[in-house]
């Protein structure tokens, strides 16, 4: 083979690595956003739209599964109790500084309540709960960012999940198909917000905000990540749902996860009564 050509394939081989590149953070730089909905009994699909099969990090909305965990190991008793009082180690926002039962912890997102759970399960159990429940991509392990798989796996870390897996889980869930009692069942349901929509809808569900990493595993705040999933009944029909935004600019009105349950809540009615 010539220098020349050899120089020439090299060259090309560079341009399609910078291309390939640019291609890459160009489509890592999109809005990402889906809309599933399902019926609650017969599992058609109401609406899909959008990229619903990619995974992305859980981030609060994994306080449902924990919620079950909990329930089922009879950590967690009812949706007041136990009340467990906050301690300066935990190192938490002002918000989350406050002595916290299971309804307020869902509730008002309190981050060290869910690492308590974990601890108290024990990195075999709650690898074994993620792995029965087939949660996403059951990946407990950690690593990114330096965060630990028992207390941080589902916050910008290993654990990632699809809107479309999201809805299979809590439909598994709501028809009693995973490895838990009826009585976890009915108590995390209780203890799981609540929101009231128009029309007489009831919702139930939780959101999840957090960000992705940059090139350097470095959380992005121009890339945020918004949930909201959960189930909703209305006069005529039950449904599950999971709205799913990641965006490319920072929200700072407020949490990107609280925008994506507005409008959540706000459409669901529309959209399912259209059907």
């Amino acid at each position: 083979m010539t220098i020349f050509r050899r120089s020439c394939l090299v060259a090309a081989s560079l341009g399609l690595a910078a291309a390939l590149t640019s291609f890459s953070s160009a489509s890592a730089a999109e809005k990402v956003e889906c809309t599933l909905i399902i019926d609650a009994k017969s599992g058609e699909t109401i609406l899909r739209k959008g990229t619903c099969d990619q995974q992305f990090y859980p981030q609060s909305t994994f306080k449902l599964p924990l919620a079950m965990m909990g329930y089922d190991a009879a950590i967690l008793k009812n949706a007041n109790a136990p009340l467990w009082q906050y301690k300066a180690e935990y190192n938490r926002s002002k918000r989350e500084q406050k002595d916290t039962m299971p309804s307020i912890w869902l509730s008002d997102s309190i981050v060290w309540y869910s690492q308590e759970i974990t601890r108290k399960l024990g990195r075999d159990a709650f690898g074994k709960y993620v792995r029965d429940f087939g949660y996403g991509n059951m990946d407990v392990s950690g690593g990114p960012g330096g965060t630990d798989g028992l207390t941080e796996s589902w916050l910008m870390s290993s654990l990632k999940i699809s809107p479309d897996e999201q809805v299979a889980f809590l439909k598994r869930f709501l028809d009693g198909q995973l490895p838990i009692s009826a009585e976890a069942v009915e108590k995390t349901k209780n203890a799981a917000p609540t929101f009231k929509g128009n029309a007489d809808w009831h919702i139930v569900g939780k959101t999840g905000s957090g960000s992705m990493r940059n090139s350097t595993g470095k959380s992005d705040p121009n890339r945020p990540i918004g949930w909201f999933v959960g189930w909703a009944h209305g006069q005529q029909r039950s449904v599950i749902f999971a709205r799913l935004l990641v965006d490319t600019k920072r929200h700072t009105d407020k949490p990107i996860s609280f925008t994506v349950r507005d409008s959540m809540i706000r459409d669901l009615p529309k959209i399912v009564d259209k059907r």
